[in-house]
């Protein structure tokens, strides 16, 4: 739950994940239990094809890898800095079209994986990134479906996950102001061509990134 003072007034927003099911559900606020109503969505399904085999069935080798650079990132997901965040109206990372949207069901060369979690832009390799609003580097790596990655917090709970990238610019602990560079879009990991992958997540729910910049379409 992220709270932010937005003028006057305060907001309060809840991350829901994909896996939460249709119904009420409960949040406390302030030691107060306050309801809320889940409802059903349906997302279309994308089918991608991979020469690279090992990135849809990965041998034991590979699983050992991902097992640590899960373990790593899910820590960056589960963060937690008690400053409010700069801005909850995001600045569009790259400028490019959106691509793939959240929560498509995604099929790798016929086989159902996990779906998508995050947002995608449609932009050419080497296209600068840019932070959409100020925050702390956690983690950066170069990983098996990531490719080269950086976790930003943006406080309260808000991390953003950019993935994919050619190059990273920025370390961990560098603190970034909103709009400023910390790497450029690629094609590494699990990836058909150049496009950043952009995820946001309210303690450690993935949610939907075009909320944030006001490209959300119910």
């Amino acid at each position: 739950l992220v709270i932010h003072e937005d003028g006057q007034r305060w907001i309060a927003i809840l991350g829901v994940p994909l896996t939460a099911k249709p119904g009420v559900q409960q949040v406390e606020v302030d030691g107060r239990q306050r309801s809320f109503q889940v409802e059903s969505r349906e997302y279309r399904a994308q089918h991608i094809t991979l020469k690279n085999k090992r990135q849809v069935n990965p041998n034991p080798d590979d699983l050992k890898r991902i097992e640590r650079e899960l373990a790593e990132q899910t820590e960056a997901y589960r963060r937690f800095s008690p400053n409010q965040p700069s801005n909850l109206l995001f600045d569009k990372p790259v400028d490019g079209p959106l691509s793939s949207p959240f929560g498509l069901r995604r099929f790798f060369n016929g086989e159902e994986r996990n779906p998508h979690s995050g947002l995608d832009f449609a932009a050419k390799a080497g296209t600068p990134i840019k932070a959409p609003a100020a925050g702390q580097v956690i983690l950066t790596g170069d990983y098996f479906f990531n490719g080269k990655t950086v976790f930003i917090d943006h406080g309260q709970g808000l991390i953003s996950m950019f993935c994919h990238l050619s190059q990273i610019d920025v370390k961990v602990g560098e603190q970034l102001g909103r709009g400023e560079t910390l790497g450029k879009v690629g094609a590494t990991g699990r990836a058909t061509g150049p496009h950043l992958h952009w995820n946001v997540s309210l303690n450690d729910a993935r949610v939907d990134p075009a909320i944030f910049i006001g490209a959300f379409k119910p």
